[in-house]
Order: C-alpha cells, then sequence, then structure tokens
C-alpha cells in the first residue's frame, strides 16, 4: 500500500493489516509546508459527522483568520488524512495564513451503508445542512473570522460549491470546480450516467422535478457571492456546458465571476502547466476576497 498522512509523505509499506512495515523512504527529505491537524465532529439532524480541520501553518491564537471549506467529490468518496495533491488541494492555502475545513457530510463514506444513502433524493439539502453545521461548530471553537469564509470543490465538490452559493451568502467567495449546474441538462450530457438512477430513483425523462429541486440553476437568482468557475474541456463526468451554463447565468446577473476552461483536459488535469495555473487562479482568486 502507499500510505501518507499530513505529516508523512508517501510510501509504500506492507504486510499483515495492523502489522504494516515501511518499505521505502524516497520521501523522506520532504517536510510539511502547512499546519497542524485536528479531528472534528459534530451533529447534524441526528448524524454524527466528522471531518478535519487544518491549521495556518505559522498559527497565533491571537489573530483572526480566513477560512475555506472544501467540499470532497463523488458523492459516495471522503476526506481522509493525506499529503497535499497536485491538483486543486486546498492544503495549500494552510501556508497562506488559511484555515481549511474539509468536512465529511452525509453521502459519504466511512460510518456505513446508512449514512453514505443518507443523501438519496437530497442532493444539496442535508449534505449541506451538515457542512454548515460543521462550519458553526469550528466557529465557536478557533479564531476564524467569519466574514471572510470561502468554499470550493471539485466534481460532486463543485456541483456543492455551486449549490452552497445559491442557498446561502455566508461566502464570500467561491471556486467551483468541473461542477453540475443543472441535473436536467446534465443527464443528457455526461458519459457516465448510469450512477444517477439510483440516487435520484428515476431517469431525468421519468421524474424531471426530482433532479430540478436539487439543480443550482433552479435557485440562481440568489447568488451574490463571487464564483471562479473552473473545467477540462474534454471533462465527460461533468461536462463543460455545465459550467458554461453556471458562469452565463451569473454574468447576466451581474455577479462577480470568471470562466476557465483549459484545453484537453478531462476530468482529471494530466498537463502540469495547468495544474499550477488553476492553482495559481484558485489562490489568486480567495485572497481577492478573503484576504
Amino acid at each position: 500500500m502507499i500510505r501518507s498522512d499530513w505529516q508523512h509523505p508517501p510510501e509504500i509499506w506492507a504486510g499483515p493489516i495492523g502489522d504494516w512495515k515501511q518499505l521505502t523512504h524516497a520521501n523522506g527529505n520532504l517536510h510539511p509546508k502547512w499546519g497542524e491537524v485536528k479531528n472534528v465532529s459534530w451533529q447534524s439532524d441526528g448524524f454524527n459527522v466528522q471531518g478535519w480541520l487544518l491549521y495556518p501553518r505559522d498559527y497565533s491564537p491571537s489573530k483572526r483568520y480566513p477560512m475555506v471549506v472544501s467540499i470532497h467529490g463523488g458523492p459516495a468518496y471522503l476526506n481522509v488524512q493525506h499529503w497535499p495533491e497536485d491538483r486543486f488541494d486546498m492544503s495549500v492555502l494552510s501556508a497562506l495564513g488559511y484555515f481549511v475545513f474539509f468536512p465529511n457530510p452525509r453521502g459519504s463514506y466511512g460510518q456505513g451503508e446508512s449514512f453514505t444513502r443518507a443523501n438519496v433524493k437530497d442532493f444539496g439539502y442535508g449534505d449541506l445542512r451538515d457542512i454548515m453545521a460543521g462550519v458553526d461548530a469550528v466557529l465557536k471553537t478557533v479564531p476564524v473570522d467569519e466574514n471572510r469564509l470561502g468554499v470550493a470543490g471539485w466534481s460532486y465538490g463543485g456541483y456543492m460549491t455551486m449549490w452552497t452559493v445559491t442557498q446561502t451568502n455566508r461566502f464570500k467567495a467561491a471556486v467551483a470546480g468541473a461542477g453540475i449546474a443543472n441535473y436536467q441538462s446534465y443527464y443528457g450530457q455526461n458519459s457516465i450516467d448510469q450512477w444517477m438512477i439510483p440516487y435520484f430513483g428515476k431517469s431525468v425523462y421519468d421524474d424531471p422535478t426530482v433532479y430540478s429541486k436539487s439543480s443550482p440553476i433552479t435557485f440562481i437568482k440568489n447568488v451574490k457571492t463571487p464564483t471562479l468557475i473552473v473545467v477540462g474541456e474534454r471533462d465527460g463526468e461533468c461536462p463543460a456546458p455545465q459550467s458554461y451554463e453556471f458562469w452565463h447565468a451569473l454574468k447576466a446577473q451581474g455577479t462577480p465571476t470568471e470562466l476557465v476552461v483549459y484545453p484537453g483536459e478531462g476530468h482529471m488535469f494530466r498537463n502540469p502547466g495547468h495544474k499550477k495555473d488553476l492553482m495559481e487562479r484558485t489562490v489568486k482568486w480567495l485572497n481577492q476576497y478573503l484576504q
């Protein structure tokens, strides 16, 4: 297995479960450039919800800091302790003076089947309540400036970012990566639509209402949050027209927004220059509104 956490870079380990032995030391010269991490938990709608809170690198309890909420993809996925990756990993913000909150709301793996299935026919509603309850729990324990909150995510996290800014104005900046703006149009655009019926119950042609009620575009007139939208040109999982649609609507109503489409890229970027540009644009956008 390849094993890492926020304090230890990836190395290869092997052995019986519970008795792993480290085989490589290829990354022993790497050291964290971010702060400490804490496991946090809170209650939401009767659920026990968990997440990770990454502190600013040079943390001082006497200062107040901005915070970015990083929402994972999936939705059946989870945030775990990990050495930061090179594409759209918000851990880098810790070195720039941010708290970074990685929640695992309902729909995530790690807490049993019923928890993972708790967002069926309910995309955006219960999971956002879980996330916002987690934000409130964090605000009670660390010196985060509630007027400098940001939100970001990729794939389902990009959808949840789009959804979040249609449901609340608490966030002052957002970055939506490879998001989904309109589940009704998305159904006929994407290349992986087999995943949708187990979540929505029926196809969009048989029950368009269940798709509409969880679509950010349905509530687009509520958005006041400045939103950067980024996507790969050839993304089959979350096609670029979804990002165009969200950007076009924000631009038409005067909400600050930018759209960046990366040529030749799919859902997972491969060009190192594009990965670097993506993170630089993300940091610049968040700094503009939160620092």
